[in-house]
């Protein structure tokens, strides 16, 4: 099979779209149609239903797309051996990562790795820790740095970092700012802004209310940590937030027996061969931490 064939297919099975593919790889949309139709002339299977202007896989596409992507991670995995003989720490290194994470744990080392390795770049993508475990799982990005599952996925190597202990916050003029004890029980009679219970933070959460048998009342939920923050400090509900974003507007409890945390780290794929960028950056990672 012709690699470049190879290439249109899966960018088309990923983006849904002939010509925005055509775009990622600043070809015509006609060119790419050929690319993907000389490949199912070598299948001898249609790979792709072409209803309006709707594109999805066949059976027969959806049968090929896990060998394609096994294929592109392995020229990968050959250009950068290749690279790697040169003995330097260059390339690109394509990093995915949370909004908070981003903003509160990797600027030092960002400064640091760019200072000690300038012949390399690192191109990052934020979004949801979840998110960058499925980027992960597709071999679509090399590292990332995020809020580590509860569970563990075998196909993943997983380095804890950052211990970041979880604490209960309220507004200065909320009814429970004044009760810096209290029982979890007394949390569940008032609305909740949360993380929403899809995250790794939400679930965290939503666990210790269900192994406590408590009901947990959630009036308003978003995977942004500012913006909780924010909506917490102006009293629409209490909330569990890392303990590095207490601030003045916000006061902690401490409900009896409601210890909580999370843990962040750096994910990779088991089968995967890091480049020496990816290497030298999780050492100083685990440096500055």
């Amino acid at each position: 099979m012709d690699i470049q064939n190879l290439a249109a297919f899966l960018l088309v099975a990923e983006t849904g779209s002939f010509s925005l593919a055509a775009e990622k790889l600043h070809l015509t949309q006609p060119a790419v149609s050929k690319r993907v139709s000389l490949l199912e002339q070598q299948l001898a299977a249609e790979l792709f239903d072409r209803i309006g202007r709707t594109v999805s896989l066949t059976e027969s596409g959806k049968a090929l797309l896990p060998h394609a992507r096994a294929v592109q991670q392995a020229l990968q995995a050959a250009r950068q051996s290749v690279r790697d003989l040169s003995g330097e720490v260059g390339g690109e290194l394509r990093l995915a990562t949370s909004h908070h994470i981003g903003l509160h744990r990797l600027p030092p080392v960002l400064s640091d790795f760019s200072q000690a390795y300038p012949g390399a770049h690192i191109d990052i993508d934020f979004m949801d820790s979840e998110q960058a475990y499925e980027l992960i799982l597709q071999g679509k990005a090399e590292l990332a740095v995020v809020t580590l599952a509860p569970t563990r996925d075998a196909k993943l190597v997983t380095l804890p970092v950052w211990p970041d202990p979880l604490d209960f916050m309220v507004a200065r003029h909320h009814p429970l700012a004044g009760q810096r004890r209290l029982e979890l029980a007394t949390l569940s009679a008032y609305p909740a802004v949360l993380p929403g219970l899809n995250t790794y933070t939400g679930q965290i959460v939503a666990r210790l209310f269900e192994q406590c048998r408590v009901d947990l009342q959630v009036s308003m939920a978003t995977n942004y940590l500012e913006t909780i923050r924010m909506m917490a400090s102006v009293g629409l509900g209490w909330t569990v937030l890392p303990r590095s974003m207490a601030d003045d507007s916000l006061v902690t409890l401490q409900p009896n027996g409601a210890g909580i945390s999370r843990t962040l780290g750096i994910v990779y794929h088991q089968g995967r061969s890091l480049s020496r960028a990816a290497r030298a950056f999780i050492e100083v990672v685990r440096a500055a931490a």
